[in-house]
């Protein structure tokens, strides 16, 4: 079985590596840049783009499944060759993917894996926890500013995103499924606040930011006013497995999801590898040290 892992350098897709190789998978990883890569012993790297599926050639030779990513770049606009990606992937023989999805309405590649005949299955993860790195600056400074303090949110451990779709690739199982991943627990971001103090025996501030301000902030960052409507009803009305956590991870995985405070004293010391979160790639030094 070798399994093909798109997106391998980044919050999820490296940890999909590592749970493939515990496993007893054999791994291959499809990158732009093959001389900037670094993964473990033993994993096979091809040069190759999504965006470009002519190059995808190497990559697929004698692959069984492979883990999509559905968006790319630092603006995660959606890929659009999904029908040729599929083609591909069907001529070379692959039988299973598994689908990193969005919050938006299905992109390219998860409307032709749906319309093939391939075994799909959609993971559909909620808040990853890494996207509090971008709290690092604040946390050093002793002030986090923040909106929206009072939603929980069932924010999810990277790796535990990543050992779902490691057992789903080589188990098999969730044919048409959209698994929708959480923690163990429901935390607002006063209360995520809170474990970060206790943890680090660091005080912080917190500082609530008025809804307006936040929708500047976005508006900044140059998203457009249907996303900034999108994630404010996101932020202010979410969906149940933002709100409720859900058994995905025990029953795909038969562990149990990591709790907060675990990702937090993960990332209390640093030189931690760069990961990348929504909100863009952070760096080495990103870490929740004193």
């Amino acid at each position: 079985m070798t399994i093909l892992i798109t997106g391998a350098t980044g919050t999820v897709g490296g940890h999909i590596v590592q749970h493939l190789l515990d496993l007893g998978a054999a791994v291959r990883c499809l990158t732009r840049n093959p001389a900037n890569a670094s993964f473990p012993d033993g994993v096979e790297v091809v040069q190759g783009d999504l965006r470009d599926p002519g190059t995808l050639g190497p990559a697929l030779d004698g692959v069984t499944a492979a883990h999509l990513i559905t968006f790319a770049g630092d603006d995660y606009a959606p890929i659009t060759e999904g029908e040729a990606i599929v083609a591909r992937l069907q001529e070379a023989g692959a039988a299973r993917v598994t689908m990193l999805t969005g919050d938006t309405e299905a992109s390219p590649i998860e409307k032709a894996v749906a319309a093939s005949s391939l075994e799909w299955t959609s993971l559909a993860p909620v808040e990853f926890m890494a996207n509090m790195l971008e709290w690092v600056d604040g946390f050093r400074a002793g002030r986090i500013e923040e909106g929206f303090v009072d939603v929980p949110s069932t924010v999810v451990h990277e790796s535990d995103i990543a050992r779902v779709a490691a057992h789903v690739l080589v188990d098999g199982g969730h044919h048409k499924e959209t698994l929708w991943i959480t923690g163990p627990e429901a935390l607002t971001v006063r209360e995520r606040v809170d474990v970060i103090q206790d943890v680090t025996g660091k005080a912080v501030d917190l500082i609530p930011l008025r809804t307006e301000d936040v929708q500047g902030q976005w508006r900044s960052y140059g998203f457009s006013e249907d996303d900034i409507d999108f994630m404010t009803q996101m932020k202010t009305n979410p969906p149940e497995a933002a709100k409720i956590p859900q058994e995905t991870v025990r029953r795909v995985t038969g562990q149990d999801a990591r709790t907060f405070r675990d990702w937090v004293i993960e990332h209390k010391t640093g030189g931690l590898p760069p990961v990348r979160g929504h909100g863009g790639v952070y760096a080495a030094s990103a870490s929740l040290a004193v």
